[in-house]
């Protein structure tokens, strides 16, 4: 290390100006101020204080604190094993005298989705990061940051600052108010609501599955979605359209197999009896509205007049198989 000099600058400031004299050449750089530091910081070197916290090795001898029994004592069921989690002994627990109430209450039945309303949109229109020529999916509203991640449910629109909507835009979203259907088809654009699984949303937002056609998806909703990216040949396309059943079927084999080329899963469909009964109904704009029949309902407990079974039908054939039981021996 330099030699330390401190004493000899420290005299020399106490002397009058007068008396001091300049330094020899040979002393000069030892009376320069030296740099202070260290000659090793490695010795020093800790963690912050609370960062790391020793691990405790029980049953390593008495000298560790935690040996022969490790802190566990001696006999019992806390020493040879554990208490089940919320039991007190046998009286009755505090998960069911005072059980979870409110709004913190899990509830597995609960419908989350993330909302997304007009005025917003329309914003993002306007700053160039939502195409309105474009079909407007869950993917895009994230992909642009207008949503801030989807929940487990899907989107539902919502109708906030209507009156800033001024561009004709086709949304596809899992709900939607009835005043943000209203505006939106007053503008001359389109709403239509259809089932996203939790599984379904995820694999959506990566890319790996399609956002809109699906296998019961309707041949409108397929042209409307193929162009945005464009995954489906123009010829597909226009054979999808056609009336005749088999030509349709076909066109949706064909459609399907160009999805699957690019896209590494499949969106499912409703299968639920109350997902299926509310996209079917045409005043929410559900993707399955096209199979109800003018004249029904909906609801998949509906039957049209006269496709009911006769009931006196029914009761002679009870009543013959009743009869054939009691004449039977054994």
């Amino acid at each position: 290390m330099p030699p330390r000099l401190r004493t000899i600058r420290l005299a020399s400031s106490l002397l009058p100006i007068s008396q001091r004299t300049a330094p020899h050449r040979i002393a000069a750089p030892f009376l320069a101020p030296a740099q202070q530091r260290c000659a090793s910081i490695l010795s020093s070197l800790s963690d912050n204080k609370g960062a790391y916290n020793k691990k405790i090795r029980r049953g390593r001898g008495p000298a560790s604190g935690k040996g022969k029994t490790g802190g566990r004592g001696q006999k019992g069921q806390h020493a040879h094993g554990k208490v089940p989690a919320g039991f007190e002994g046998g009286q009755t627990p505090q998960s069911i005298t005072n059980p979870d109430r409110g709004r913190g209450k899990y509830n597995p039945f609960k419908v989350e989705m993330s909302p997304i309303n007009l005025d917003r949109i329309q914003s993002w229109i306007d700053q160039g990061r939502l195409d309105p020529k474009k079909p407007i999916t869950m993917k895009e509203l994230a992909k642009s940051r207008c949503l801030h991640g989807v929940k487990r449910n899907g989107v539902k629109l919502l109708a906030r600052n209507a009156e800033q909507l001024t561009s004709p835009i086709h949304i596809i979203v899992s709900r939607a108010s009835n005043d943000a259907i209203s505006r939106i088809e007053a503008l001359g654009g389109s709403v239509t609501t259809r089932f996203y699984s939790p599984t379904a949303i995820k694999r959506v937002l990566r890319g790996d599955t399609h956002p809109v056609i699906s296998l019961q998806a309707s041949s409108d909703l397929i042209s409307l979605a193929a162009t945005n990216p464009a995954i489906v040949s123009s010829p597909i396309l226009s054979s999808l359209q056609s009336a005749t059943k088999d030509v349709n079927k076909e066109a949706m084999i064909a459609v399907m197999k160009q999805v699957g080329q690019k896209y590494k899963y499949r969106l499912p469909d409703a299968t639920a009896r109350k997902d299926i009964e509310y996209y079917r109904d045409p005043a929410h704009r559900g993707y399955l509205s096209y199979l109800v029949k003018e004249g029904e309902s909906p609801s998949l407990f509906f039957k049209p007049p006269g496709e009911a079974k006769d009931r006196k039908k029914q009761s002679a054939r009870r009543d013959a198989a009743k009869a054939s039981a009691d004449n039977r021996l054994f």
